[in-house]
């Protein structure tokens, strides 16, 4: 059987950070995945910004890992739509609109490069890993499944995330509804218990 991992790096980078309190160590996860998973191919989907140096070094080192396919995009910044907040001036008692700057969004969307490979890939007697949080995927995951693909594994969190005290999960419901619906074929791996082995030694930093 052959077995191919594919990362949504930034998915993965976030919830591993902001949920889990780590960073992964993608070397550590290309080896994690090639000697205990047994992957004969390991993809890795990632946006990096123009003139970040040391993720563009990082990604090219893993690149030279004889299973490890690296697909990159430059980072592009798109402008978040301003908040406008009506308001009565106490002084004069004239209305007036106040307007707040949102700032600016990073993407680098793999989606397509990710789909594609997975669909050249997967089949009869093969097993799929993949990481992600992302609901998108979940379409993806069926065809997969059509195609005959024997197992596919998801890696997550499915904590709870608390921000401004409301309480959010990263990990889709799409995906949840999805490994409850195909019990025997789609399964559910939490980052964190394999945190201990991909996170990144930050007294290296």
């Amino acid at each position: 059987m052959k077995k191919y991992a594919f990362i949504d790096v930034q998915n993965t980078a976030s919830t591993a950070q902001k949920l889990l309190g780590f960073i992964v160590d993608w070397k550590k996860l290309c080896e994690y995945l090639k000697f205990k998973k047994s992957c004969t191919e390991v993809f890795f989907y990632t946006g990096i910004d123009n003139g970040d140096v040391d993720t563009a070094h990082e990604f090219d080192e893993l690149s030279k890992i004889s299973c490890c396919i690296v697909r990159t995009k430059s980072v592009f910044s798109y402008k978040n739509k301003d908040k406008i907040i009506p308001f009565k001036c106490e002084q004069c008692g004239k209305d007036g609109l106040n307007v707040v700057d949102m700032g600016y969004k990073k993407k680098a969307n793999c989606d397509v490069e990710l789909s594609v490979d997975v669909m050249e890939k997967v089949g009869p007697n093969t097993e799929m890993h993949l990481f992600t949080a992302d609901g998108d995927f979940e379409y993806l995951v069926r065809k997969a499944l059509e195609k005959g693909v024997d197992k596919v594994y998801i890696y997550s969190s499915a904590d709870k995330l608390v921000k401004a005290n409301i309480t959010r999960s990263r990990f889709s419901i799409k995906l949840k509804e999805l490994i409850a619906e195909k019990r025997d074929k789609v399964f559910y791996v939490s980052l964190k218990d394999i945190g201990y082995l991909i996170k990144k030694d930050i007294s290296s930093l």
